[in-house]
């Protein structure tokens, strides 16, 4: 399906959930490794990952791990699911990103934690702007 912009259907939360799941077969994530890093070419790339830092990308020249608690990600996914009108609960929510956590966190395969070299920044009850602000800083692009 080429030309398909799948941005939306990609950020759901059973893709999340789905894609936790499959993260710890090993085989998958060895056909997948080298399609992966074919897209490391200049001018270069920003990748969103539990694992870009420390396994995909390892030589990438800014690592940066993005957190926040798992409280702000429920709040924040909450509204955006509210405000597209989706009927959510957040309890279940908080539930689902606390399991993701857990499992990604205790996967054998390139378990979810920052790059020894990676800058992490804490997002909590921060706002996009200033989540800008400190990324930019830490790419030194401030």
């Amino acid at each position: 399906m080429a030309g398909v912009d799948v941005t939306a259907d990609i950020r759901t939360e059973t893709c999340g959930d789905n894609a936790s799941k499959v993260a710890v077969m090993q085989p998958v994530r060895d056909a997948l490794l080298q399609r992966q890093r074919d897209f490391q070419k200049p001018p270069g790339l920003v990748a969103d990952g539990r694992d870009m830092g420390t396994v995909v990308f390892p030589d990438a020249p800014v690592k940066i791990f993005l957190t926040a608690s798992a409280e702000e990600r429920a709040q924040r996914r909450y509204s955006q699911l509210k405000d597209a009108g989706v009927d959510v609960n957040i309890d279940a929510l908080l539930k689902e990103i606390r399991v993701r956590d857990e499992r990604d966190m205790n996967r054998a395969a390139a378990p979810l934690k920052p790059a020894d070299d990676a800058q992490v920044i804490d997002s909590t009850g921060l706002s996009i702007e200033e989540v800008l602000v400190r990324v930019m800083a830490a790419a030194g692009q401030a």
